[in-house]
């Protein structure tokens, strides 16, 4: 499937609630590796998650502004420090000046040398992770340190059962091809594997985040980069998570 201008797409959606894929720009395939931005709303207020980097933001504003006032962007989630999640903060505080930022603790710091930015705004999460009210939900931030970064949190959104993985879950497509949800499982991991071969450290990290994630209620699982997942997938992602051997220090 060649890669086409996709509008928003509502992965869950009820009276109050919502939690969207915010589209895709043609023009972004040949701007480095293609990722996903995400949007959850609740009771009228509305969050971002790791909404990317400086080419991002013009489709970005579009696309948000046809679903919701961008005044009631109350939050802006990151799941880490890198560029393609963080590098159009800037821009994106002069669209939404009054959303908190939230982030870990460890890469507080950092932001300010992406320009002029106040920390007023900014939130700390604690290595043990914590509760972001939106709207009505509590949105729980869930530890997931070493995977790939050592200050990193996954967002799970207990009213849609999503769990936004950041990294984790990366796909790297061949150029030309596009699909939004995995089907073919097996096929699709050939396109993880090497990338969470050589960004994950080791098997320790995998194991604590399972851990933390174990009594979750997981429909869906969506990634900063590649396809979703959901159904019997999210349990095969989970699984292949759990066999994989071989990654980040063995294989230097």
């Amino acid at each position: 499937m060649s890669i086409k201008i996709h509008k928003p797409y509502y992965i869950y959606q009820d009276k109050n609630h919502a939690f969207i894929w915010l589209g895709l720009d043609e023009a972004e395939a040949e701007k480095g590796i293609l990722t996903n931005q995400y949007m959850i709303i609740d009771h009228g207020e509305a969050i971002l998650l790791d909404p990317g980097g400086y080419y991002l933001v013009e489709r970005i504003v579009e696309n948000v502004e046809e679903i919701i006032d961008p005044d009631n962007i109350k939050a802006l989630f990151f799941t880490h420090q890198d560029p393609d999640v963080v590098g159009s903060l800037n821009i994106l505080l002069d669209v939404f000046p009054d959303a908190k930022i939230y982030i870990s603790e460890l890469w507080i710091r950092f932001l300010p040398h992406l320009g002029t930015l106040s920390l007023d705004n900014i939130i700390g999460i604690p290595d043990d992770g914590t509760e972001i009210k939106i709207g009505e939900v509590k949105l729980k931030a869930i530890p997931a340190h070493f995977l790939h970064s050592p200050g990193n949190f996954h967002l799970y959104d207990p009213v849609a059962k999503t769990l936004f993985t950041g990294d984790l879950g990366a796909a790297i497509y061949p150029r030309g091809t596009w699909y939004l949800f995995v089907e073919d499982f097996m096929k699709h991991s050939k396109l993880m594997e090497p990338f969470h071969k050589r960004y994950l450290p080791c098997r320790s990290a995998i194991e604590k985040w399972l851990e933390k994630i174990r009594d979750l209620d997981i429909q869906v699982i969506a990634p900063q980069h590649g396809a979703i997942f959901e159904g019997e997938n999210v349990e095969k992602f989970i699984e292949w998570l759990k066999e994989l051997e071989m990654i980040g220090i063995d294989l230097v």
